[in-house]
């Protein structure tokens, strides 16, 4: 029976894959272009810049591009403490109830050579004020690329642990891992798990089952960013079953980045029936042009997920979040409370 989309909105929701750099809005990229004179073109090759649309290329060097252009925006405090409070209002908007967000200081900072602690404290106070404004619990992730210098990841993961205290609750790689490994970055990883950040890892997205094993047994993470392609390895497959490691799972984006060749063969499903510990998130709702509510909805409609297993998806997500053990029991008390029936 297909339910109307009014159901998929009113599900508590909780997000534990969304970047802050893929969630800007279209409309305040042209106010800020104009504010700094970037001279952009007009709305619809802008879009075309930093969105996916129907006919383009979907392939992971397209889907990395549309960064580029957006790490253009970035040019001043209130620009990111803006963009910042504009992705958690749209969570909020969308019924998140909690939200991870993770950000890349180095790419908000570029642009106009800010250092990396103010960038990290401009997107900690846009997110307190806008967590308190839209009710929604948020927690920050601070984000660094296998393509760029270790050095910096360890300047990054430092910088987050002292603000611990201040909403930042993790560590992830991301970025090009077709082409970087993310071997180079164990040191740090380790030093941050040691600091008492949380460890979450992009693997087996557009790089091999084998970089979810490093993921889990080398850089210790406790979450797997993507990691689709771990059935390609049953021993891989095995092993993350047996750790119960967690897939921050992200339906449209791997099919836009060229991971899946189609929505219908997505392997959500049979990464279900095989005992994974699968969530559904978004990963960058402004590129891809989706929220949370979309999402759900696609896994129900097209990949024939049950109502009732996507409640479990909500709350296993809930579960596998960066939050103390009281507030995330806490957390999953009051979605099972507001869970809508059907």
């Amino acid at each position: 029976m297909q339910r109307p989309k009014a159901y998929y909105q009113s599900i508590p929701k909780v997000d534990l894959h969304r970047h802050l750099e893929g969630s800007l809005r279209l409309r305040t990229l042209l106010e800020v272009g104009r504010a700094h004179g970037l001279g952009l073109p007009n709305t619809s090759q802008l879009r075309e810049l930093v969105q996916i649309g129907e006919g383009e290329s979907f392939t992971f060097e397209n889907f990395l591009s549309k960064f580029q252009t957006l790490r253009l925006f970035y040019r001043s405090p209130g620009v990111i403490e803006r963009v910042t409070q504009e992705a958690i209002a749209d969570a909020a908007a969308d019924n998140v109830r909690y939200l991870e967000l993770r950000f890349t200081p180095v790419a908000l900072g570029r642009a106009e050579g800010f250092p990396l602690a103010e960038v990290m404290d401009w997107v900690i106070d846009g997110a307190r004020q806008a967590s308190e404004t839209y009710g929604i619990k948020t927690s920050l992730i601070a984000s660094v690329n296998r393509h760029e210098s270790p050095d910096i990841a360890e300047q990054v993961a430092r910088l987050a642990a002292e603000r611990l205290d201040k909403g930042i609750v993790g560590l992830d790689l991301a970025g090009n891992e077709a082409d970087f490994s993310g071997l180079p970055f164990l040191g740090v990883f380790k030093e941050a798990r040691q600091a008492g950040l949380r460890i979450t890892i992009h693997a087996g997205e557009w790089g091999p089952a084998r970089n979810v094993m490093e993921a889990i047994t080398q850089l210790g993470a406790e979450r797997i960013g993507h990691g689709v392609r771990v059935l390609e390895d049953p021993a891989v497959t095995a092993l993350a079953r047996e750790r119960q490691s967690v897939f921050e799972v992200c339906v449209t984006s791997n099919y836009q980045s060229g991971v899946v060749p189609e929505l219908s063969v997505h392997p959500l499903p049979r990464m279900l029936s095989l005992g994974l510990n699968a969530t559904i998130n978004t990963d960058d709702p402004s590129i891809s042009q989706i929220t949370l509510s979309h999402e759900y909805e696609l896994v129900c409609e097209n990949l024939n997920m049950s109502t009732a297993d996507l409640k479990n998806r909500v709350l296993a997500a809930a579960e596998a979040a960066f939050l103390p053990e009281a507030e995330k029991s806490a957390l999953v008390e009051s979605l099972e409370a507001e869970y809508p029936p059907g």
